[in-house]
């Protein structure tokens, strides 16, 4: 009998999945989420660009982390952003379940928040924080007529937002109409066409990336077009997670109000 009750507990126990304990954060938008599932405890190693997880160890950063550093936390999962910076054999050297955490849309990024509750054994607040992230957007107003609008990503070399960047989603969403100049996240351009696209809103970060721009509305060719003009910080507005709902309502609310 004790050897049937002792197998029964064995077979529960396998049949349990195992839970990430021992987190290393690669892909720097992720960390809101994290914060938001309440797992900020469990993250043990980061990039050298995040502020958050105080406790958590510094190993390099999203593009060249420090495999020994990353092996060395004994970490359960790694939250990647990209295999191009974190190939499989390097997650083969750690031995740590991997994700990739890298949405395009909204919607996406409701996915991999289901995703990494899962992963954390966090279902219930993850569960909670897609419906809070869903609910923010039911009061969005359709604006009288479509704005067309360009993000910039950085003056020097001029660089804007392409189709597969989380800002164009935004946008869309927001009722706005992102220009397509391209399928990737980040396009390249020249001032000439951003002229002759004529945007309605000129939408510019500041941040690592864009640190000291002049303001467009300054710049020589850009005094040509009539757009209004918006400045908003990288951090808020580049990384997709949790934040860039409230980026949605509060574009939302400028398309449709004229609001500044």
């Amino acid at each position: 009998m004790l050897r049937y009750l002792l197998l029964l507990a064995a077979l529960f126990f396998l049949a349990e999945p195992a839970m990430a304990r021992r987190i290393v954060l690669l892909a720097p938008a992720a960390g809101d989420i994290l914060l938001q599932l309440g797992l900020e405890d469990q993250v043990v190693g980061k990039t050298r660009s995040l502020e958050e997880f105080p406790q958590a160890k510094r190993v390099g950063s999203h593009i060249k982390p420090n495999v020994e550093l990353v092996k060395g936390l004994e970490p359960d999962l790694l939250i990647i952003s990209s295999n191009r910076f974190f190939s499989e054999q390097m997650a083969e050297t750690v031995g740590a379940e991997t994700m990739v955490y890298n949405p395009q849309t909204l919607s996406e990024i409701l996915e991999q928040i289901d995703k990494l509750a899962q992963l954390t054994g966090s279902e219930t607040a993850g569960t909670e924080l897609v419906q809070r992230l869903r609910r923010q957007l039911q009061g969005l107003q359709p604006p009288v007529q479509k704005t067309r609008v360009i993000y910039e990503i950085s003056a020097l070399p001029l660089s804007v937002a392409g189709q597969s960047n989380i800002i164009c989603d935004i946008i869309r969403t927001a009722g706005g109409e992102p220009f397509d100049f391209g399928t990737g996240k980040i396009i390249k351009l020249g001032s000439e066409a951003v002229i002759v696209s004529r945007p309605d809103l000129y939408i510019y970060q500041i941040g690592p990336m864009n640190q000291n721009p002049t303001a467009p509305e300054e710049r020589g060719d850009y005094r040509l077009l009539q757009a209004r003009y918006l400045k908003v910080d990288q951090l808020e507005w580049s990384r997709a997670n949790s934040q860039s709902f409230a980026r949605v309502v509060e574009l939302n609310r400028l398309l449709v109000r004229g609001e500044e």
